[in-house]
C-alpha cells in the first residue's frame, strides 16, 4: 500500500509540474531544460559515457532553438535549421530501430554515443518544445494532447496486457510487454484522440487519430529501445529520482522518441492544408 501511495504521489507531482508549466511558455522551456539535463545524466550512465560534452551540446541546441522560437523573428533561418535537425534526427532514430530488431546489443562505440546523446536525447527535447511552439506560436494544447496519448497508451497497454496478454511482443528486451497490450494501448489511444480533438480544438479528429497511431507505435518502440539500453547496462531503471517509477527517462522515453515523428506529421499537415 505504501509503495502504491509513493508511486501515485511522485506521478502526480510529475504530471502537475508538466500541466502547470503549459500556462507559461518560459516555464515550459525551463522545466524541459531541467528534465533534459536529468535525462542526459541518466542516459550517460546507461551507455557508460564519461564525457561531460553532451551537457553543453544539449544546452546550446535546446536553448538555441528555444530562443529562435520564442524571441527571434528569424523565421526563415529557424525553419531551415529545424528541417536539417529533423532529417538527421529521424535518420539516427531509424538506425536505433534497426539496432533494436537486428542486433543482440545496440553497438555503442565512442562516436556513436555522442551521436545518440545529440540526435536522440537532445533532439527529442528540442522537438517537444517545437511541438509546443508550432509555427512559432505557443500552442501548448498540441503538446498536452501528445502527452495524454502517451499516458493513455501506456496505461491501457499495461491493463490489457496484464489481464489478457498471451503473445509476447519483444520478450528478449521487455518480457512483460504483449501484443495484446500493444493493441489495447493503440485502441484506447485512438478513442482518446476523438475527445482530444473535440475539447482542444487544435487539429481535426483525423489528424489526432493519426497522431494516436504515431504515438502508440513510435512511443512503444522508444520504450523498447530504452529497455534494451537498460538491459545492456544490467539495470532495472534509468535512475531513482521518481520514487516508485524509477528514473525520469523511464517516464519520458516514449514521448522523447515519438516527438520528431509527431513534429514531422504536423509539418506535413501544414504543407498539405
Amino acid at each position: 500500500m505504501k509503495e502504491i501511495l509513493t508511486r501515485a504521489l511522485s506521478g502526480l507531482l510529475y504530471v502537475s509540474l508538466l500541466i502547470a508549466s503549459l500556462y507559461w511558455q518560459h516555464a515550459l522551456i525551463g522545466l524541459f531544460f531541467v528534465f533534459g539535463l536529468i535525462c542526459m545524466a541518466e542516459f550517460k550512465k546507461l551507455i557508460n559515457l564519461k564525457s561531460f560534452l553532451p551537457y553543453p551540446i544539449f544546452t546550446v541546441l535546446y536553448l538555441g532553438f528555444a530562443y529562435w522560437e520564442t524571441i527571434s523573428n528569424a523565421a526563415k533561418g529557424h525553419d531551415e535549421a529545424c528541417q536539417i535537425l529533423l532529417v538527421i534526427t529521424i535518420f539516427v532514430l531509424l538506425i536505433l530501430i534497426k539496432d533494436l530488431f537486428s542486433e543482440k546489443t545496440i553497438p555503442l562505440f565512442e562516436s556513436k554515443r555522442f551521436i545518440i546523446t545529440t540526435f536522440y536525447l537532445s533532439s527529442g527535447f528540442v522537438f517537444l518544445i517545437s511541438i509546443a511552439n508550432f509555427e512559432q506560436t505557443f500552442t501548448p494544447l498540441l503538446l498536452l494532447g501528445s502527452f495524454i496519448l502517451v499516458w493513455i497508451n501506456d496505461t491501457f497497454a499495461f491493463l490489457v496486457g496484464k489481464n489478457f496478454g498471451k503473445q509476447k511482443l519483444f520478450p528478449s528486451v521487455s518480457p512483460k510487454k504483449t501484443v495484446e497490450g500493444f493493441l489495447g494501448g493503440l485502441f484506447f489511444s485512438c478513442i482518446a484522440s476523438y475527445f482530444i480533438a473535440e475539447y482542444t480544438e487544435t487539429l481535426s479528429f483525423t489528424s489526432w487519430l493519426i497522431l494516436a497511431i504515431i504515438v502508440s507505435v513510435f512511443g512503444t518502440i522508444g520504450d523498447l529501445i530504452e529497455s534494451k539500453f537498460k538491459r545492456q547496462a544490467d539495470v532495472k531503471d534509468s535512475g531513482a529520482i521518481m520514487p516508485g517509477h524509477g528514473g525520469l527517462l523511464d517516464r519520458l522515453d516514449s514521448i522523447i522518441f515519438a516527438a520528431p515523428f509527431i513534429f514531422l506529421f504536423l509539418r506535413l499537415v501544414t504543407y498539405v492544408s
